[in-house]
């Protein structure tokens, strides 16, 4: 007769082989409306990238640029997502341009110095916390004039470019991508 605890191990089980631990990786997605969960291109991202060893968390919020981002306090969030242990590794993906142009109150900055300077110290903050920072131009309008497209984004395009080449930063060009979708 066995007693108790004997019939309750499985014999099985002491002939597995060691398990091996999984080295998952996570995203955060950083940037505005055309990123952010609700009419952004983020979600469906994220449903078609997410596997059982990657994690995607999308932070991106509507109306917000370089500055008010970071302003308000959401940055601060990323950047605890960013410092989350147990990944193997941790991408941010941070795409902004549209809430930078001029006539935005309380979000506009301006585009020879506070975009590109507010672009170069997110990439140092997400390398300071141990992530990888990923650049993505922003998306084209739809805006036509007499059926030709109007590209009023291209110069914050460029100022992500430009940032991406000086910091040797992985770039996503949405903007020329989408413009040859519109």
């Amino acid at each position: 007769l066995m007693s108790a605890a004997q019939a309750a191990v499985d014999p099985a089980v002491m002939d597995r082989p060691a398990p091996t631990p999984i080295r998952a990786s996570k995203i955060v997605l950083v940037g505005d409306s055309t990123t952010a969960v609700q009419g952004g291109w983020g979600p469906a991202f994220c449903a078609r990238h997410v596997t059982s060893f990657l994690t995607c968390t999308n932070l991106a919020r509507g109306g917000r640029s370089t500055y008010n981002y970071r302003a308000e306090g959401s940055w601060a969030l990323a950047e605890a997502e960013m410092r989350m242990p147990g990944y193997a590794q941790t991408w941010v993906l941070i795409q902004f341009g549209h809430n930078d142009q001029p006539g935005k109150p309380g979000r506009s900055t301006d585009l020879q110095r506070e975009f590109p300077d507010n672009l170069r110290r997110y990439v140092r903050e997400v390398r300071a916390a141990g992530a990888q920072p990923v650049l993505l131009t922003p998306l084209t309008r739809r805006q036509f004039a007499d059926g030709v497209l109007i590209d009023d984004l291209a110069p914050w395009a460029e100022a992500v470019r430009t940032v991406a080449r000086e910091l040797e930063v992985p770039l996503v060009d949405l903007h020329a991508r989408s413009r040859a979708v519109v």
